[in-house]
């Protein structure tokens, strides 16, 4: 398992409800921290590890020595939004670019825990952030489709070059081509399940 880079057609692909939390779901968010920390993040949506389904982790603190501030959003669902608030974002899967992104101040976010049960919080500030960011991921969503023209051109050459580069390692063999990482893609989705992690 890997932190996938744009343009990977998982970062597109609209998640699907988990039907099952079970010791491999564990195993998969275990490693999913692992990944996060690895790559300095506060949260990863399971789409960034090239799985389809409604499964996001984050740890505000960005600190793996804070095991109690990590959080599990398992078929997540955002009720209510209130306030505007302007704030810089990055993302795992487009590593070295930033950019002020307006969100919802203020959230009340529901959603499943990994022993299946529901919570319901109210979150602000950073928090807030990362679980609408993380949320959009599940939607197929890029914290850069929510900027304007002018603000997105400054990302465009960037984004040219990891397109390049990911295409040539689909040249190489290195990756499928994405006509099979898509049918990979609605294989798992048309199960709701994930298949074990790989190392």
């Amino acid at each position: 398992m890997q932190i996938v880079p744009f343009p990977h057609p998982a970062l597109r692909f609209k998640s699907v409800d988990i039907t099952r939390i079970d010791d491999n779901l564990r195993a998969i968010v275990r490693e999913m921290f692992r990944l996060m920390y690895a790559a300095k993040g506060i949260g990863l949506a399971a789409n960034q590890v090239g799985l389809p389904l409604r499964l996001f982790i984050v740890n505000a603190s960005g600190e793996k020595e804070e095991p109690d501030e990590e959080v599990v959003f398992i078929n997540p669902v955002i009720r209510n939004r209130k306030g505007h608030a302007l704030g810089e974002e990055g993302c795992l899967s487009l590593p070295g670019m930033y950019a002020d992104v307006a969100r919802a101040e203020e959230i009340v976010v529901e959603a499943f825990d990994l022993e299946g049960q529901p919570f319901r919080a109210k979150v602000d500030e950073l928090a807030a952030r990362v679980i609408q960011h993380e949320a959009d991921h599940l939607d197929g969503v890029l914290f850069i489709d929510r900027l304007d023209d002018v603000s997105r051109a400054q990302f465009a050459e960037k984004l040219k070059q990891m397109q390049a580069g990911f295409f040539e390692q689909q040249t190489q063999g290195a990756v499928l081509n994405d006509d099979e990482l898509r049918q990979q893609l609605e294989q798992i989705a048309s199960t709701g399940q994930a298949p074990p992690p790989s190392k």
